[in-house]
């Protein structure tokens, strides 16, 4: 149960990330571009929740670590994946 629960806070806090990035950018609604920030959110979430399944007991301090890895994940990928865009061109 406390994995799952990781798990979901790492998704959070990557949807959080890519709510917060969509209200600073000004820009309109895209799904395309939300739906990737979810991709991503998922990843990250269940990369965490496999890290956290070996841990003997999870805090509320692992859990909010874990939103927090969730959104910078999702901005790191997406800082990433922008440079390498903008590389090709």
């Amino acid at each position: 149960m406390n994995v799952i629960l990781v798990g979901a806070s790492a998704l959070v806090g990557g949807m959080v990330a890519a709510v917060l990035g969509w209200l600073d950018s000004g820009e309109v609604f895209e799904a395309r571009k939300f739906s990737a920030s979810i991709v991503r959110a998922l990843i990250a979430g269940l990369g965490i929740a496999v890290a956290y399944s070996y841990a003997n007991s999870i805090t509320v301090l692992d859990i909010v670590i874990c939103f927090l890895a969730g959104a910078g994940f999702d901005a790191g990928v997406n800082r990433i994946s922008g440079a390498i865009k903008v590389g090709l061109k």
